[in-house]
């Protein structure tokens, strides 16, 4: 018998001063049984930083022709591909020419240091691929905040990002790579 997804549900209420977005989004994440806590905050954490009325959760780790979040447009368009972890050059590429724009959130400390310095001179000729590097000390961070019932504030202001619940707060400047 295969194990099923989690449900987890998340109020997420974003003030991003940067691009005069605010909002709180009623999330339901489905937590593939594979998927840590780690994996699921960082999710909610490339929602909120490019939070759009448009961008959605895809089927993720179940689908490997989607991304783990996408923005169509109303003729299906993709305008924004995000993916997470370390996808390999093949993956990277074809979301480049699929969307607009594609942005790999990478973590895992030393790991991804390493994909970083292998995969990086075949990417540089993406002018619409992003990638963003999460410290461990963060995504560990994110990760206890993880419940099955989650409230999430995420204020974005000049480039820095402060994520706290009812318990703890966890500040981030993105590192782009």
């Amino acid at each position: 018998m295969a194990l099923k997804s989690t449900i987890f549900k998340a109020e997420v209420s974003i003030a991003d001063m940067d691009r005069h977005y605010y909002a709180t989004h009623q999330l339901t994440i489905a937590r593939h049984p594979s998927e840590t806590d780690e994996r699921m905050m960082l999710r909610l954490l490339a929602f909120a930083m490019n939070a759009n009325q448009d961008l959605s959760f895809s089927k993720g780790l179940s689908t490997e022709k989607e991304p783990e979040l996408w923005q169509k447009s109303l003729s299906d368009e993709v305008l924004l591909w995000i993916e997470l972890g370390q996808p390999d050059e093949k993956r990277i590429r074809k979301a480049c020419h699929q969307a607009q724009r594609v942005i790999v959130y990478c973590y895992g400390g030393r790991a991804a240091d390493i994909w970083w310095a292998a995969i990086k001179s075949q990417l540089t000729r993406f002018e619409n691929l992003t990638i963003i590097n999460v410290p461990t000390e963060i995504s560990q961070s994110l990760a206890k905040m993880a419940a099955r019932t989650m409230r999430l504030n995420y204020s974005i202001d000049e480039g820095q990002i402060s994520i706290n619940d009812e318990n703890s707060m966890v500040l981030y400047e993105p590192e782009i790579w």
